[in-house]
């Protein structure tokens, strides 16, 4: 078999070569990075990464391998992944296979050997930003064709949500390990949800019946339930204002949780608007300051925009503030059970800091 090379080509026509992982293919998406040292397998399978080029910051990926109960989906919804070094012998209990059978196995490109921190300075100082991933074996890359392709791409002008929300709607009922019996039921809207977030409902006794993102708030009533969740997701809040009518319709006479996109899309909810941070917020290590309990969280955070808090009504209050811009991370309605946080407190991956929250949605229900 040939051996199989890559390249990164950006749409500023900048290249970089490295060793090809996964499968001979060309994909194109906005390139972000990820400070996760671990849960490499969780932010492949996590479908708010849908139509991005995902450039790991750790520089050594693979050390554990990768296997089926990692999985926050059930498919790779990166367009391309980048690492410094993969590592090929995996060691670990559950392992099944290496990255580079796991990500040719599901069609996707990836690249290593890249110098992976000059990459990420770079998007720091210019902002995240369309690329081109091919791995190829026989025949050599076009670098000026790939840069055509990354300069064609526009991540904010295409909607991911209708790509990775459910086709249906399906219930998933409590674990055998619950760790309550509420005997309630909780409407997840489907942005793009990780797995874990419906497995620790399940754990709290919930019942999650998980409907498509674009379902209208009249189905959705129809079923009784006690709570709404809107879930994480990829893309631009701004391109959802029917999702946001929705909401608005439901948040009324129901407890309502946000998570991620699903907070800011409360925000749009709530009268405020969201703006593109630069380079965004991705990794297992964020500080996150709870102003109600004057604690800070460590947490989990996968989104490229933000609340821009200064438009949120009068009956709205900002509950929780990134440490490291400031940015917000937490709304609430001053007297109704309504609220919802940026970051991803399901933990998978990542720090458990924020499990509460979970638990906090289920007293109001």
């Amino acid at each position: 078999m040939a051996e199989k090379k890559a390249v990164l080509v950006l749409s500023d026509g900048s290249a970089y070569f490295g060793e090809g992982l996964g499968a001979p293919s060309m994909r194109t998406g906005e390139l972000v990075f990820n400070t996760g040292m671990t849960g490499y397998q969780e932010a492949l399978t996590d479908p708010s990464y849908a139509g991005q080029i995902l450039l790991m910051t750790y520089p050594l990926i693979g050390n554990y391998g990768l296997s089926g109960e990692w999985m926050e989906s059930d498919k790779v919804h990166v367009e391309g992944f980048c690492v410094r070094q993969d590592y090929g012998h995996p060691h670990h209990i559950k392992c099944e296979r290496n990255l580079d059978r796991y990500l040719a196995d599901r069609g996707v490109p990836g690249i290593s050997g890249l110098d992976t921190r000059a990459l990420t300075r770079k998007i720091r100082e210019h902002g995240v930003m369309p690329a081109a991933l091919e791995v190829f074996e026989e025949k050599e890359a076009d670098i000026s064709a790939l840069a055509e392709k990354a300069r064609a791409t526009d991540y904010s002008k295409l909607d991911f949500v209708e790509k990775v929300s459910a086709g249906k709607m399906y219930s998933s009922h409590p674990s055998s390990n619950a760790q309550t019996v509420s005997g309630k039921k909780v409407a997840l809207i489907d942005c793009g949800v990780k797995g874990n977030i419906v497995r620790e409902l399940n754990k709290r006794g919930c019942e999650v019946l998980v409907f498509p993102a674009f379902t209208k708030a009249d189905e959705i009533l129809s079923f009784s339930p006690d709570g709404i969740l809107v879930s994480n997701g990829p893309g631009d809040p701004a391109r959802l204002p029917s999702i946001v009518g929705q909401i608005q319709i439901l948040m009324k006479d129901y407890p309502t949780f946000g998570i991620c996109l699903g907070h800011q899309l409360l925000g749009w909810a709530a009268g405020s608007k969201t703006y593109k941070l630069k380079f965004g917020h991705r990794g297992g290590n964020h500080p996150v300051l709870d102003k109600k309990m004057n604690r800070v969280a460590i947490t989990t955070q996968n989104h490229g925009f933000a609340v821009d808090e200064r438009h949120l009504g009068a009956d709205w209050e900002i509950t929780h503030v990134n440490l490291n811009d400031r940015t917000n991370e937490g709304i609430a309605h001053k007297s109704l059970p309504i609220f919802s946080v940026q970051y991803h407190p399901e933990a998978h991956p990542g720090p458990r800091d924020s499990m509460y929250l979970f638990d906090q949605f289920v007293k109001t229900l």
